[in-house]
């Protein structure tokens, strides 16, 4: 493909808060200590009357942000996905998920591609631990105009809602002049009939490149974008898994409990198919350049095209 601008999914959090800050006066952001990491500070000094830091205290400050929206509030609670879906899991657990509280998380720095910061905080079990909470959305962008359109979905949306943004700067392949997000529906963006790629976040893009290349190999790929893990389009994915037979799913996440065993569980009750998923396979990450170690752990659409070609016996 093209070069393309890149831009990293936090940064578009960041900038999408501050530039709806102004139509939906009841919105408030909440950080822990982290607003230039995770870019709400571009809200704060655009609304600092309406931004709370609340240090490095993230179970607290999911306790405020729970408050405010018991008052009529809109809050968006932001850190990094290790702190605010791992360190506060309980209070985000009782205090906004039993409640159903309109409470946003907005998750920052997950995944592999935290890089240097290593195996601490490069978080790949978020989703899987979000996905366990009875009425919780998880949305995960997979790029600039994606991420944009998220936050304000989330703001239309009555409950709680997780979402995950990246620190690497990744492609925006989409184009915001045609793009539509609906809550809890995939996108068919490459069609084909010999297998479906079901991606989020940004695996998408390289599942885009690894579509082009299988091509140019006589193998005729279907991808998918999942930006809602929860709850899943299970219509998209059914139909992709009667139609092409095989279903390849990737994640920068961990194999266990994310997208692929969301996938795996729709297609075991409704349509079962062969699913080989590509993700973290149940390993720590560790410390280096973020675009070295996604190719390190196979999140590449070379990898991709590897998985394919051996799914297929080609």
């Amino acid at each position: 493909m093209a070069d393309m601008i890149k831009k990293a999914t936090r940064e578009s959090y960041g900038e999408a808060l501050a530039e709806l800050g102004d139509k939906y006066e009841n919105l408030y952001v909440l950080d822990a200590d982290l607003a230039a990491a995770t870019k709400t500070g571009i809200f704060k000094k655009k609304f600092p009357e309406r931004h709370i830091d609340c240090g490095i205290a993230e179970a607290n400050m999911m306790g405020v942000a729970a408050g405010l929206a018991a008052t009529g509030k809109i809050p968006f609670a932001s850190s990094f996905a290790m702190f605010a879906a791992g360190r506060a899991f309980e209070i985000v657990r009782n205090s906004i998920g039993y409640p159903h509280l309109n409470v946003k998380i907005g998750a920052t720095h997950a995944g592999i591609s935290v890089g240097e910061d290593g195996a601490t905080h490069q978080c790949n079990e978020d989703i899987a631990l979000m996905r366990t909470i009875p009425g919780m959305t998880i949305i995960n962008p997979a790029d600039d105009v994606e991420a944009r359109a998220a936050v304000e979905a989330a703001i239309n949306y009555n409950g709680p809602v997780y979402m995950r943004f990246g620190r690497l700067a990744t492609p925006v392949f989409n184009d915001k002049e045609t793009y539509k997000f609906e809550l809890g529906k995939g996108i068919e963006v490459v069609s084909g009939t010999d297998v479906a790629i079901i991606a989020t976040g940004l695996m998408v893009y390289e599942a885009m490149t690894a579509a082009e290349a299988l091509k140019a190999d006589g193998i005729s790929a279907r991808v998918i974008n999942i930006h809602t893990i929860k709850p899943l389009d299970e219509e998209i994915v059914i139909k992709a898994a009667k139609e092409t037979g095989l279903i390849v799913t990737a994640e920068e996440h961990s194999v266990i409990g994310g997208l692929g065993s969301a996938v795996c569980d729709v297609l075991a009750a409704n349509c079962p198919t062969k699913v080989v998923k590509i993700g973290v396979n149940d390993v720590f990450g560790y410390s280096g350049p973020a675009t070295a170690l996604l190719k390190e752990f196979g999140l590449s659409s070379e990898n991709i095209v590897k998985t394919v070609k051996e799914a297929l016996g080609k």
